[in-house]
């Protein structure tokens, strides 16, 4: 059981104090939404911590029979033990298949508050102390001087090459569309985690924003989209399919690149594409006749971009639990193709690098058996034991896609994450 204790905060610094003090422990999960979705009913939380002592992974089943705040991850690769796959790429990073825990302390703000969930055990003393603690904090501002030496696993010749033997698999049907991505790298770097999310989060701040420590191993993620929700019976999703630039030097032509975007036959036929296959997993669970789409195509702006975000809904039948939920929509349809199972084989077989935490998870489940989830895209992932640095990015090949385009879209996404890193 926990007792809970709300803290009024008058230091507009003080999400910057909690990361900082948080990131000292094992283990930590901070969720940041940036602001976003404000006025959204699937807006949770402003932002969202668990800090723990233990690295140890909980088994979720018990964790809903508790009745207790869980946070955690899953790897792209747990596709695995959902579908007859299997993943022998090149892994540096080596993160654990999943990973859940009961944190130690949960911190909920909103607004000008901060709700602290601590132990029933734990004196009210000792939260006091916590929260003055974590106040006086010092922000760590200086970002480390290194600069990671930024390498390519795949060459654009050996990319381009890769598109076009897609593209034929989708002329003779075997998929519709496939999402394809490659590996940048930097090898015996050192550098401190928590700045670098820091600046991340400065730089590209989004809605599914996540700084996710285990131990030695790090999630850096700047993600715009949302996985998995439940909200009571409720499940939403929330794909993403299409980007434009933003000009926020003139209004008028960033008005102009959102209707680019709306209007581009191309982007509506990647998103299209992705809904179908987000209401055929949802439906696998859910009361016959409650799915819908909420949105088509809706366009929302963030710092850097320009999306097209639908909305994916459904009521969930009453003796499906997280598990079942998983196993029916895992992984998502935006970060594989259509159909799925197909496009995954594909993706093992073209691309070179495993994964693993990118294309995966990140989210909380509360006590009430409520969750939410992110898609995680726009991340950098980093081993401080053998002092690796992975980030890929990558994008949906259909049969209209021309290589060189798609090569320079990758180019420009790693481009953003490079500047971050400060590296060359």
């Amino acid at each position: 059981m926990r007792k809970t204790k709300t803290f009024t905060i008058y230091n507009k610094d003080w999400k910057s104090k909690l990361l900082n003090w948080a990131s000292k422990f094992p283990c930590v999960c901070y969720l940041d939404s940036n602001g976003y979705y404000n006025d959204s009913p699937y807006k949770n939380y402003e932002c969202l911590v668990g800090v723990s002592q233990s690295q140890s992974s909980i088994n979720i089943h018990q964790s809903s029979i508790q009745k207790d705040w869980a946070f955690g991850f899953m790897t792209y690769d747990l596709k695995n033990e959902i579908e007859k796959l299997s993943s022998n790429n090149l892994d540096n990073i080596s993160m654990p298949l999943t990973h859940f825990f009961n944190p130690d302390f949960v911190f909920e703000l909103n607004d000008l508050q901060v709700i602290i969930h601590y132990p029933y055990e734990t004196n009210e003393e000792s939260i006091n102390h916590l929260f003055n603690e974590i106040n006086s904090t010092i922000i760590e501002n200086n970002h480390h001087p290194t600069k990671p030496i930024i390498q390519q696993r795949v060459s654009r010749e050996d990319y381009i090459s890769t598109i076009e033997k897609i593209r034929q698999h989708i002329a003779l049907g075997d998929i519709y569309e496939m999402n394809y991505c490659m590996e940048f790298f930097a090898e015996d770097f050192v550098c401190n985690p928590y700045q670098i999310y820091s600046k991340l989060n400065e730089i590209s701040p989004t809605p599914f924003s996540c700084f996710y420590k285990l131990n030695d191993k790090y999630l850096l993620c700047a993600s715009p989209e949302r996985f998995l929700m439940k909200k009571g019976n409720k499940i939403i999703s929330q794909p993403i399919k299409g980007t434009n630039r933003r000009d926020l030097k003139d209004n008028n032509n960033d008005d102009q690149l959102k209707l680019q975007l709306f209007n581009d036959p191309k982007e509506r036929s990647e998103n299209v594409m992705i809904v179908d296959l987000v209401r055929n997993d949802l439906s696998r669970s859910a009361k016959k006749g409650s799915v819908k789409v909420e949105e088509l195509f809706g366009i929302y702006s963030f710092k850097q971009v320009h999306q097209m975000i639908s909305t994916v809904s459904s009521e969930v039948k009453d003796d499906i639990d997280f598990n079942d939920l998983i196993k029916t929509t895992f992984p998502m349809g935006s970060m594989t193709g259509a159909p799925k199972i197909r496009a995954m084989e594909l993706i093992e077989n073209y691309e070179k690098t495993k994964r693993g935490l990118y294309s995966g998870s990140v989210g909380y489940i509360s006590p009430d058996n409520n969750f939410d989830f992110n898609v995680v895209i726009r991340s950098i992932l980093y081993n401080a034991s053998n002092k690796y640095l992975s980030f890929m990015v990558g994008s949906a090949i259909t049969f209209d896609s021309v290589p060189e385009k798609e090569y320079e879209e990758c180019l420009l996404k790693a481009k953003a994450i490079i500047e971050v890193l400060g590296g060359k």
